[in-house]
């Protein structure tokens, strides 16, 4: 369980993170659109890890090995913008996050089922 200091650094982290990839990193992901999911904090804010999830689906893996190559450009970014607030930028890990593709897994999967209405002699036996 995270502290509200963790939880109140990392909302501010993954909002300027958002606006680091909109505005200053643009090159690095190819002009793919990138939404930061969530920044989850070590308890010394040390370690900043950050879920990120790509548009188009097709080249993420790709997109997520050229931002972690440019880790260090865009740590200095967020430096330059959380100077006042924080004493140390923490490092950032950058993980896939997959949750989107996860739920429209399980909505296939609930769409696919057929389920039997159930007989009116055992609504009758339940009552």
């Amino acid at each position: 369980m995270e502290s509200k200091r963790q939880q109140k650094v990392g909302r501010q982290i993954q909002k300027d993170l958002g606006e680091i990839f909109q505005r200053e990193a643009r090159h690095i992901i190819n002009g793919a659109f990138v939404t930061v999911t969530a920044v989850r904090m070590t308890p010394d804010l040390g370690i900043a890890r950050a879920y990120l999830s790509f548009l188009p689906d097709k080249n993420k893996k790709i997109l997520h090995e050229a931002v972690e190559e440019n880790t260090r450009f865009i740590r200095q970014k967020l430096a330059e913008r959380v100077r006042h607030q924080l004493r140390i930028v923490p490092e950032l890990q950058f993980y896939l996050d997959d949750t989107a593709e996860y739920a429209a897994k399980m909505d296939a999967l609930f769409a696919d089922l057929v389920i039997p209405p159930a007989d009116e002699t055992e609504e009758d036996e339940t009552r």
